[in-house]
């Protein structure tokens, strides 16, 4: 029986996406306008035709891990609404929609450099009015939770001066801006505690005095 020949094994989804990554970006290094044939931004099935011809990706291989790289951070979706008049008078609406990468996708490919923003801002408390605080990175809560604002703020910041791994750090610190984010709500979402990391069980214990229902 004459053998069966091997079909070619198919990229695994971590060389798709670095291959996505470095096509938008040296879509971006080569642009010559925000958007089109030779634009920075590009249409999603632009994307899959091009990916498509130079290595052989399919569709399914293409929307998936764009959905991925997006949900990271890697690029970005850039949406242009539009509207026009049908003959009936009708507004209808439209989107086109256009996809480029993020300046943190540059720096994953260049490397972090002098413009590099930092990954951990401090987070400073300010009251703005009688009944709200505003936290550093805009988020603003009832005055009532101040005590656990400013505890929420040392928290997160002996997180990020721990040891721990930069994942665990990124992890723990977007559970802390979960909680924030979450405290205007009669049921805030359930959140991790950090109390695993060196030098936070402390920390952690004094924010769950305020927030004991919300650690799991």
């Amino acid at each position: 029986m004459p053998k069966q020949r091997k079909l070619p094994q198919r990229p695994t989804n971590t060389e798709i996406r670095r291959i996505m990554l470095q096509y938008f970006y040296e879509r971006n290094k080569n642009a010559t306008s925000a958007r089109g044939k030779k634009g920075s931004a590009v249409k999603i099935s632009d994307v899959k035709k091009q990916l498509k011809v130079s290595h052989g990706l399919t569709q399914q291989e293409v929307q998936s891990n764009l959905t991925y790289l997006i949900s990271q951070g890697w690029v970005e979706e850039d949406k242009i609404e539009k509207s026009f008049t049908a003959p009936s008078g009708t507004v209808i609406p439209s989107s086109t929609s256009y996809y480029k990468i993020t300046a943190a996708g540059i720096d994953k490919i260049e490397g972090e450099g002098e413009f590099t923003m930092p990954k951990f801002h401090g987070v400073n408390i300010n009251a703005t009015g009688q009944n709200i605080i505003t936290l550093g990175d805009g988020n603003q809560i009832n005055a009532e939770f101040g005590e656990l604002g400013k505890a929420l703020v040392e928290l997160r910041e002996g997180i990020i001066n721990s040891d721990a791994a930069e994942a665990d750090k990124m992890s723990f610190v977007a559970d802390i801006d979960t909680i924030q984010s979450q405290l205007a709500k009669p049921s805030p979402n359930k959140v991790k505690a950090a109390a695993a990391i060196n030098g936070c069980a402390g920390l952690v214990t004094h924010v769950a005095g305020f927030i004991s229902g919300l650690l799991t």
